[in-house]
């Protein structure tokens, strides 16, 4: 693990019996007690997980608005500060560079965060294209980051102790805030279908508002939450995660995003390709027999290959095996489809996406 690169919370995991693996070159853990009680414990009570290996970059000077219209899919227009947007960046060919989080501060200055894995990528594409009146700053080892998510994630808060503005709203935040006395911007975010917020603040301040947001967690029987868990929640609420269901090959458009695409800008990096109807769509699928749907799966119609896997498991929550798959557009109607689970061909019903969606 020496290799590898830690955040600010690797002590932390070590010191919570943590089963650190190697995440696209991160030390993380993949699970504490065991995946099924931490995913349970973020559907019904509350989770906390370190996302600290997440990038942030920051964009700004006077053409910061317009540059980040040129290089986003979705339309920053009308956003107002203390506001978040979730948009696909994509290449000339629709292809995915990445799926990002910008936050507006001003007009002038906007924060993007970044998929772990993609954070020089994705540093260099903006600091590439970027024009002389916009700087583009790589930040990610300033900032630690933890997301507290599930339905009790409210009380948590309220016993560790907050000043300053709690979002009430999915996709605002709150820049001058504190947690437990500690300085820090938090949002209303997440990547688990459920409720709660990500806070933001300092590397070196992160060990302590993890044990804090621990403690207070006590009453709720809050858990720290790994990787695993991490995985079947975005599963089941159906949510993309490069690599799976976006990557350089699968535009936003087959990845069913078209809430984030705004081909009614007149122009951006990508516009042309995704004009184009797609070939290929996402689709959900629940598996009829037996066995598990891995990624790469082949997906098959009538004895012909439809497509394929894009991320497979089980649905705590929901009980049952699923899977999301990339298909032929021609046949993403279709009601039953095969997966050749290693050389055997087992039925799967295509359902709605997401599988899962909390109730309010």
């Amino acid at each position: 693990m020496d290799a590898l690169k830690k955040t600010p919370l690797y002590d932390t995991h070590i010191a919570l019996s943590g089963k650190i693996v190697d995440f696209g070159g991160w030390a993380l853990p993949v699970q504490y007690s065991s995946i099924l009680e931490e995913h349970k414990a973020v559907r019904e009570r509350a989770g906390l997980f370190d996302v600290s290996h997440m990038g942030e970059i920051e964009v700004r000077g006077s053409g910061a608005f317009e540059f980040l219209q040129h290089m986003l899919t979705n339309d920053l227009t009308g956003m107002q500060p203390g506001r978040c947007r979730y948009s696909p960046v994509c290449y000339e060919d629709g292809g995915t560079v990445d799926d990002i989080l910008v936050y507006k501060h001003s007009d002038d200055r906007f924060l993007l965060i970044v998929n772990a894995s993609n954070t020089e990528k994705d540093y260099e594409w903006f600091a590439s294209h970027a024009p002389k009146d916009v700087i583009v700053e790589n930040q990610s080892a300033s900032w630690g980051q933890i997301a507290l998510q599930g339905p009790k994630f409210m009380r948590v808060l309220e016993i560790a102790g907050t000043r300053g503005d709690i979002p009430q709203k999915n996709y605002t935040f709150t820049e001058n805030f504190s947690v437990a006395g500690i300085d820090c911007m938090i949002s209303r975010t997440g990547y688990t279908g459920e409720d709660g917020v990500e806070i933001y603040c300092k590397a070196q301040d992160t060990p302590k508002l993890h044990s804090k947001l621990m403690e207070a967690g006590k009453e709720v029987q809050l858990l720290p939450c790994g990787l695993g868990a991490r995985d079947t929640l975005r599963f089941e609420a159906s949510m993309p995660l490069y690599g799976h269901e976006l990557s350089s090959e699968i535009t936003p458009k087959e990845a069913g995003l078209h809430f984030a695409i705004k081909t009614a800008k007149p122009e951006f990096i990508g516009r042309e390709a995704l004009l184009e109807p797609e070939k290929r769509t996402r689709i959900g699928l629940k598996l009829i027999d037996r066995g598990i749907a891995r990624e790469h799966s082949d997906v098959y119609l009538n004895d012909s290959l439809a497509g394929f896997v894009t991320s497979g498991g089980v649905a705590p929550t929901l009980g049952g095996n699923y899977a999301m798959a990339l298909v032929d557009s021609r046949l993403a109607n279709e009601e039953f489809f095969e997966i050749d689970v290693r050389g055997r061909k087992i039925k799967a019903q295509k359902v709605a996406l997401p599988f899962y969606k909390r109730s309010n």
